[in-house]
């Protein structure tokens, strides 16, 4: 099927900030295509479930041929997939290690890659989206992830690289820095704690994520942004 409207590519799309991000999208009128290990087909037309683990080789190529199969074209590349483990960085594991960077390196270049790829050839310009996390700027001792500020942190430079390479062919590239946001993940035994490590007192919600991001999908002259969603956590303690 081609289609008319603008279409957005999701990942990690089955739940959480994903899954606010696939209703956000579809409110501006997208077409979305959802990614996850466990998403299912949804009873919406115009999203489009792609299964699979974009941390594997060949998924986000497999991602975009089918986004081009069923509408025609790409417009954004949201890369919202991610797995973040804190733990001290000598307790970390090989299996942590390739879990990890395979997800958010892995799946981030060879997602983004051919996402831009299929962004240029209709030539009208684009935008990539990545979600980061303040703890690249600001490290926090009560929750040590050297493995997230490695594989973050390269995310973070390569916005800004993109943005520049990218830039005088309309693609835009920008992050969102985040602190904790509430979602299922975090159990309501944790969240007094969570609550209290940013300065605003309180976490994050998906709406907060999802305003952020339409925000820069809207913001035509804004690209290398890294746009920090954190309760004020990036400015310190």
């Amino acid at each position: 099927m081609t289609n008319t409207a603008r279409v957005a590519i999701i990942t990690g799309a089955s739940q959480g900030i994903g899954a606010g991000l696939v209703a956000g999208y579809r409110k501006l009128g997208y077409a979305v295509v959802a990614n996850s290990r466990s998403i299912e087909a949804s009873d919406d037309p115009m999203v489009l479930a792609v299964p699979g683990d974009i941390g594997q080789p060949g998924v986000g190529q497999r991602v975009v041929d089918a986004a081009l199969e069923q509408f025609g074209r790409v417009d954004t590349i949201v890369n919202n997939a991610g797995i973040f483990i804190a733990k001290p960085f000598t307790d970390y594991t090989d299996e942590d290690y390739d879990a990890i960077t395979g997800v958010n390196l892995r799946g981030f270049f060879e997602l983004t890659r051919a996402g831009i790829a299929a962004i240029e050839s209709h030539g009208d310009g684009g935008h990539v989206v990545t979600i980061s996390t303040s703890l690249v700027d600001q490290a926090n001792s009560q929750v040590p992830s050297a493995l997230a500020s490695l594989t973050k942190g390269g995310l973070n430079a390569v916005t800004k690289e993109l943005a520049i390479e990218y830039a005088g062919r309309g693609i835009r590239s920008n992050a969102i820095a985040l602190g904790i946001i509430r979602t299922p993940m975090h159990p309501p035994e944790t969240h007094e704690f969570l609550d209290a490590l940013h300065p605003l007192g309180h976490m994050g919600d998906v709406e907060d994520v999802v305003d952020a991001v339409l925000y820069l999908e809207n913001a035509k002259f804004v690209t290398g942004e890294i746009l920090h969603v954190d309760g004020g956590q990036s400015a310190g303690h």
